[in-house]
C-alpha cells in the first residue's frame, strides 16, 4: 500500500548510540507525510538530535516498508529539550512534576518510559525561550534535574 499525502508514519532514524546513554542505535518517530519522500515530525526525539518537532525530514523507503530519516530539508524553528528528574531531587522520579514545572511555558512532552523517566519537550520557537532556559538551569543547579539540549535554534543559544 502507497502511503499518501497526510498520512501518519513512522519515520525511522539510525546513528551511534552515546556511551553511558541509552543503548538504542534507531529511533522511530511519528511524522506526517507533506510530499512522496518527505514528511513533518509530529513529536519530540528522545535520542535522536538534530531535529525537532514540525521539522520537515525527507526520507526514503526500504524493501520492509520502513521509512528511512535522510535529513532535516526545513526547520521549524522549535528546540527539543530532554529533562531527566535526579531521583534523590525534590521530584523523585516523577516525570509529571517535571511537566508541572515547565507548564507555566506551554511546553508539550512526551515520558520515555515509567524505568526512565525522560521527558523530551518540544520548545516552540515562539516561546520565552530565555525563561525556559533560566528555569532548565536553575532546576539543574538545585538538583531537580538533569537536561541537555537535542535541537537547539540560533534563537534558543542566543536567548
Amino acid at each position: 500500500m502507497m502511503d499518501t499525502v497526510g498520512e501518519t508514519i513512522k519515520l525511522w532514524f539510525r546513528f551511534v548510540p552515546r556511551p553511558g546513554w541509552l543503548p538504542q542505535d534507531t529511533e522511530g518517530i511519528w511524522a506526517t507525510k507533506v510530499g512522496d519522500d518527505t514528511a513533518v515530525l509530529a513529536n519530540a526525539a528522545f535520542v535522536q538530535d538534530g531535529v525537532a518537532e514540525g521539522d520537515v525530514v525527507c526520507y526514503r523507503t526500504d524493501a520492509d516498508g520502513l521509512h528511512w530519516a535522510l535529513e532535516r530539508v526545513s526547520s521549524s524553528g522549535n528546540c527539543t529539550i530532554r529533562v531527566v528528574p535526579i531521583p534523590s531531587g525534590p521530584f523523585g522520579r516523577d516525570a509529571h512534576a517535571v511537566h508541572q514545572r515547565l507548564a507555566v511555558f506551554g511546553l508539550g512532552g512526551e515520558v520515555f518510559s515509567d524505568a526512565f523517566p525522560m521527558v523530551a519537550f518540544t520548545v516552540p520557537a515562539d516561546a520565552d525561550l530565555a525563561g525556559v532556559k533560566a528555569l532548565l538551569r536553575q532546576g539543574q543547579s538545585d538538583g531537580w534535574w538533569h537536561f541537555e539540549v537535542g535541537c537547539g535554534t540560533s534563537e534558543w543559544w542566543d536567548a
